[in-house]
């Protein structure tokens, strides 16, 4: 309602990791894109940290939300949250709470500070709310919006850690309810695919840094796929990434256990919730099918590696299969026409949220679908080289098509030339210095845009 406290968790990425007051995350991003040995080194985590705090020099302070945007090559992008306040419907300083937090973490861990904040938040705007509301109805509760992984925090809090006490609504945008494969690749060292030529030794040292630095994350860990999204050439029947009877190439078992009790956890919470009855609180989880999305990883025929990446209906990272939250008893879902970097930005949220902080349902208020979308082969490539980039969409020289790209970062855009090369298909090829780069694609009658993020690395 109108006089709740409104509460933003970000997803993986979106909050700022400072130490001693430098940002640790961008200079290792920026090691990463050069190639640099242990690049990753400053963001590591000790083995076997679990729900523990990390203490000593692994210890990073959250500090803003992300602004520009940023991305793990293989895993996920986070666009950035410049506009998160009008997209959530302009709530008042007071009754706006972003909670920044340290994305490295285990869910559960993030979960129990989570719930800490929000007792302090909710006591202090109970106090407050007279000044603002004197007419309201009842005592404000929380309406929690997670954007993308903030979604397994923000569930975890509610049915694990006693938010449903405190909550009206939860909103998740793009979250991966049952996981996602890319967290398999990637934590199997695969998480970019091998190119033949002089770039095979730079993917190499990356998937084996990223792998090295991420298999101590918990939060990574947590992204294991829990759906059946594995398939193995020849063969018809879809296996678990956690079944131990047929082990998944270069996971680590403890890896797989870990994830499975995670999720685990929060399903015997939910099942013992709802013999007392239905959720006390709304649930609507905002999500795309527009866009192809990692949905299955492929085997060879003996099992022992990877071939490719099978794509399904979905947000661009999450496929509509992780996206459902069936967990809720009921359907949740609103489908919009944006990618899950996106999803939270005013375009995508704006409306649904007016309608919801008004107390009325947002299925007939959400933003349509933009009816344009640009395909990266690669999410990560080598300097030096061109990439292809491709645009699909109806009609859209028509419609006044303008793309640019530009460094994250930097305010600099230049224009990217496309050029049709099939109805409703379009191609441009790019080659820019190392560094993490934005391409962007607008149209009107009606509007519509997207945005990608491809990371290229110095050979």
């Amino acid at each position: 309602m109108e006089h709740d406290l409104v509460v933003f968790v970000p997803g993986f990425l979106g909050t700022r990791l400072y130490r001693d007051g430098e940002d640790v995350w961008a200079r290792c991003g920026r090691r990463l894109m050069d190639s640099a040995p242990a690049a990753l080194s400053e963001a590591a985590l000790p083995s076997g940290l679990g729900d523990a705090p990390p203490e000593g020099p692994f210890r990073l302070d959250a500090g803003a939300l992300l602004d520009v945007p940023d991305s793990v090559p293989g895993l996920l992008s986070c666009m950035g949250y410049p506009d998160i306040r009008a997209a959530l419907g302009d709530p008042l300083d007071a009754q706006f709470v972003p909670f920044g937090y340290d994305w490295r973490l285990s869910h559960r861990l993030v979960a129990r500070r989570l719930k800490a904040r929000m007792g302090r938040e909710l006591d202090r705007w109970r106090a407050e709310v007279d000044t603002y509301y004197p007419d309201r109805a009842d005592d404000p509760r929380v309406l929690l919006v997670c954007h993308a992984t903030g979604g397994l925090v923000g569930r975890h809090y509610l049915e694990c850690e006693g938010g449903r006490e405190t909550a009206r609504t939860l909103v998740t945008l793009g979250t991966p309810q049952q996981g996602l494969v890319q967290a398999a690749r990637l934590l199997s060292g695969q998480a970019v695919p091998r190119d033949a030529g002089p770039a095979a030794a730079v993917t190499a040292r990356l998937n084996e840094a990223l792998r090295g630095w991420a298999v101590d994350l918990p939060a990574v860990v947590e992204m294991l796929p829990v759906h059946p999204s594995v398939r193995v050439e020849g063969k018809s029947r879809e296996r678990y990434i956690t079944d131990s009877r047929h082990p998944f190439p270069g996971l680590p078992g403890g890896a797989v256990r870990e994830a499975l009790a995670f999720q685990e956890e929060f399903r015997a919470a939910c099942d013992e919730h709802r013999s007392a009855g239905p959720l006390p609180y709304a649930v609507h989880c905002l999500g795309s099918v527009d866009f192809p999305s990692p949905e299955a990883l492929l085997l060879a025929s003996d099992a022992s590696r990877i071939t490719d990446t099978l794509l399904g209906p979905g947000d661009g990272t999450v496929s509509r299969r992780s996206a459902l939250a069936d967990w809720t008893g009921t359907d949740p879902m609103l489908w919009s026409g944006f990618r899950n970097a996106d999803l939270a930005s005013g375009l995508a949220l704006r409306d649904a949220m007016l309608a919801i902080r008004a107390g009325r349902p947002p299925g007939g208020t959400l933003a349509g679908g933009e009816g344009i979308a640009l395909h990266f082969p690669r999410d990560l490539v080598a300097a030096g080289r061109p990439f292809v980039i491709e645009l699909l969409g109806h009609d859209l020289l028509r419609r006044n098509l303008r793309t640019f790209t530009w460094r994250s970062g930097r305010n600099d855009r230049q224009p990217v030339v496309f050029r049709q090369y099939e109805p409703d298909r379009y191609r441009a090829e790019l080659e820019v210095p190392p560094g993490r780069w934005v391409v962007e694609a607008l149209v009107d009658r009606p509007k519509g845009r997207d945005r990608r993020d491809v990371t290229v690395v110095a050979v």
